[in-house]
């Protein structure tokens, strides 16, 4: 039996803070994982974790056998000792696995996701926000911890949701979607409630739903809960305006995305229309008017495109709070890049020659997803051919409704033949990545195949490469994130002066 580590049981609280300036973004599979976070959030502004396939990181992590002891060191904080052990004894090997050896497979989500995965969900992120904030108050009184979450990976997030919470999250933000319900999951869990999401099902005529029961899960280990800010990330006015004049689904905030963010970004609006490159052509109806958004009320930061000085002073002049920023953060040093891709991406990045592209039809979940053009990687065309379509991680799997009413799970980029044979369009399988495991590959949790196939690396970045660009020149061989932030807030006073003078 795995031994826990001797630590008592601290759990983190919520406190009242200014709002913060700058947000680091929340970009998946763990880059922004809790290293970075911690570094963000003790300078004083809000470090947020990725609350995506958690509980592959922390098994994955642990086969590795811990270096360095940090999720066992979580894990001995987590409220109920039982359900960590059951973790560890699962999971760890002392030592790591042999290379080679293929990592153990994880419980796939599902409407009614087993036991033992909702349970590695919750101990998974519960591990990620409590090392980033682990000793927060010590540094910054201002500091925050926040999780970011997809709402197109529905099936995952009221059990990710809750362990960020037993740790003590300060924000949970949420883009990808049109997160309305979670508000109300958030109220549900902080009183200890079952917390519920509805969930899409493709051709479904009954209305599903996703839940998680603390009391059940934790039984007696249940402590009081905090419920977090929320902020909605969004990318128009319009959708903002509507999540805003109901009480029920109104966040407390809105990060204001463009086209140009990392990760998956929304399709234009109206008919989606490509240009010579085959990427999605934006216009002014997918951009929010920033006056409408003052009007609303609620704090906003702004994302895509704002990765220099002077962009976080016109933010702060046009009235919002600051901005999100994920680029800048990914490519610095204490990101969860592993230093192969980190090292391509700054290589590419000194020499002018790195490139970003909106790929339409790299996700399976059909919106836009922005692809770095490296060698060796699922960006070529050559490398995504090669390899053979599995779908083993499953996070972005479509639930729908089978002939029989019973659910079943299918995703574009599974293999072709089950996809058609689960009632899906072979026109939808085209040009569709693994994302799952690509993103896992990209911190150096790449899944090794008995045959010897090791999953190759997809890297997302930002299409605005204009501070990173000014960040190489200043630090030829890259950056930390605290000189990330410093370089950001250079313009600061500038944009409140103007703010005040409009």
């Amino acid at each position: 039996m795995a031994a826990l580590p001797a630590a008592p049981i601290d759990l983190p609280t919520q406190t009242d803070r200014p709002r913060p300036t700058i947000i680091q973004g929340g970009m998946g599979v763990a880059v922004s994982g809790w290293r970075l976070a911690r570094q963000v959030a003790r300078a004083g502004h809000l470090g947020v974790v990725s609350g995506t396939a958690m509980d592959a990181v922390i098994s994955r992590v642990l086969q590795d056998g811990d270096p360095g002891g940090h999720y066992r060191r979580a894990l001995a904080a987590f409220p109920s000792q039982d359900m960590a052990q059951r973790v560890l004894d699962k999971y760890f090997v002392e030592g790591g696995r042999a290379s080679g050896t293929p990592y153990k497979p994880i419980p796939k989500l599902t409407l009614e996701t087993a036991r033992a995965g909702q349970e590695l969900g919750v101990v998974g992120n519960f591990a990620e926000v409590w090392l980033a904030k682990e000793e927060l108050a010590e540094h910054s009184s201002e500091g925050a911890v926040g999780i970011n979450c997809l709402e197109k990976i529905q099936m995952a997030n009221p059990t990710a949701i809750l362990g960020a919470m037993l740790a003590g999250v300060d924000y949970v933000l949420m883009g990808a979607g049109i997160p309305r319900e979670i508000p109300q999951l958030l109220r549900s869990l902080a009183s200890g409630e079952p917390g519920s999401i509805s969930a899409d099902v493709a051709g479904g005529s009954l209305r599903r739903h996703v839940t998680v029961d603390p009391a059940d899960l934790l039984g007696e280990d249940l402590p009081t809960l905090t419920k977090p800010d929320f902020l909605a990330i969004i990318s128009v006015d319009q959708l903002a305006n509507y999540l805003h004049r109901d009480p029920e689904i109104r966040p407390d905030g809105f990060v204001v995305e463009r086209p140009p963010a990392g990760g998956h970004s929304a399709p234009p609006r109206g008919k989606m229309q490509l240009d010579d490159a085959g990427e999605p052509v934006y216009g002014d109806r997918d951009e929010a008017n920033l006056a409408k958004m003052t009007q609303i009320g609620l704090p906003f930061w702004m994302a895509g495109a704002y990765s220099t000085p002077d962009k976080v002073a016109e933010a702060l002049a046009a009235g919002a709070v600051g901005v999100q920023v994920g680029t800048l953060f990914a490519l610095s040093h204490e990101s969860g890049l592993a230093d192969g891709p980190r090292g391509q991406l700054i290589g590419r990045l000194r020499t002018g020659e790195l490139a970003v592209r909106n790929d339409p039809r790299a996700s399976p979940t059909g919106f836009p997803f922005k692809v770095a053009t490296l060698e060796g990687t699922a960006s070529q065309v050559e490398v995504y051919e090669a390899r053979p379509r599995l779908c083993d991680l499953s996070y972005l799997r479509q639930p729908y409704e089978r002939e029989d009413g019973e659910v079943g799970y299918r995703c574009a980029s599974e293999p072709v033949h089950m996809y058609l044979k689960k009632g899906g369009e072979e026109a939808d399988t085209v040009g569709r990545k693994c994302l799952c495991n690509g993103l896992m590959a990209n911190i150096g949790l790449g899944q090794e195949r008995k045959d010897g196939y090791a999953e190759d690396t997809l890297v997302t970045l930002g299409q605005d490469l204009a501070g990173a660009t000014a960040l190489i020149e200043r630090h030829p061989d890259g950056w930390s994130a605290l000189e990330a932030l410093d370089y950001l807030q250079e313009q600061v006073a500038a944009g409140l002066r103007l703010r005040h003078t409009a």
